[in-house]
């Protein structure tokens, strides 16, 4: 995803905008108050998930992730 941009930056370039999201199929974000709101393509080209931002999901390592161990945290419902 490109880098989100104000509601005055894309009235400024809409049509160029515009024409680039249909053209690559890249999103474009726009930054309304706190909230965001993204130009997306309709169907066509499928996005890559190397176009998407990395996000952290998990607060530890992959390897304390695959060490954990919920045996003595679980029990069989009755």
């Amino acid at each position: 995803m490109k880098k989100p941009m104000t509601p005055t930056e894309l009235r400024k370039d809409l049509y160029r905008v515009l024409d680039d999201v249909l053209e690559t199929g890249v999103p474009q974000g726009v930054v309304r108050g706190a909230r965001m709101l993204m130009i997306v393509p309709a169907g066509g080209r499928r996005l890559d998930l190397a176009d998407l931002p990395r996000r952290k999901a998990v607060a530890c390592s992959p390897e304390e992730l695959v060490a954990t161990s919920w045996e003595g945290e679980w029990r069989a419902e009755p």
